[in-house]
């Protein structure tokens, strides 16, 4: 299945501007896109909704949880007007009622106090034998428990998440 991909300007606080490549148009006027690595680096959700204007919906740990509450909401309401108008008539409650339904939250309704969890949906081969280094005498089960809240592992998508996870068991030796 071919995915629809554009550049996105993200505003953050303070009316700063992000450009981001390679997001997804998921309805018009949303797109999900990952969170730039440099920003928000207490927060694990690497998983942004935005809205065509630059502003941030909402927030997911993966990208199908993205993806999935940008579906939900987007018939919601006409995504394309400006912010002003679409403010007027938006049910807030409604909107998080949708997202929260596919595991999405508001923005920074993640946030971490303190640590760099920037890298949360990425890893390298080291990560791989660290993680398997650390697992010495687990069963396969105890190590995907292990990953599922552990950084970079928890905001990786499902085929990234299954890959690193069977390699862990493999180089670990587990079954």
């Amino acid at each position: 299945m071919s995915v629809d991909t554009v550049d996105y300007t993200m505003r953050g606080r303070k009316g700063a501007t992000y450009e981001v490549t390679g997001a997804v148009q998921v309805a018009p006027g949303l797109v999900v896109f990952r969170v730039p690595g440099d920003l928000d680096l207490n927060n694990p959700a690497r998983w942004n909704i935005g809205h065509h204007s630059g502003l941030v919906v909402g927030e997911a740990m993966t990208r199908e949880f993205a993806m999935a509450g940008a579906a939900a909401i987007a018939p919601l309401y006409d995504w394309t007007r400006d912010v002003d108008n679409l403010n007027r008539d938006v049910d807030d409650d409604k909107v998080l009622s949708a997202l929260g339904r596919h595991n999405c939250g508001t923005v920074h309704s993640h946030d971490y106090l303190r640590g760099d969890v920037s890298r949360n949906g990425t890893y390298t081969d080291a990560d791989i034998e660290q993680a398997a280094a650390a697992s010495d005498g687990m069963s396969a089960y105890d190590i995907l428990l292990g990953m599922a809240h552990t950084v970079p592992w928890m905001g990786l998508d499902t085929n990234d998440f299954n890959e690193a996870h069977d390699r862990i068991v493999t180089a670990a030796g587990a079954n």
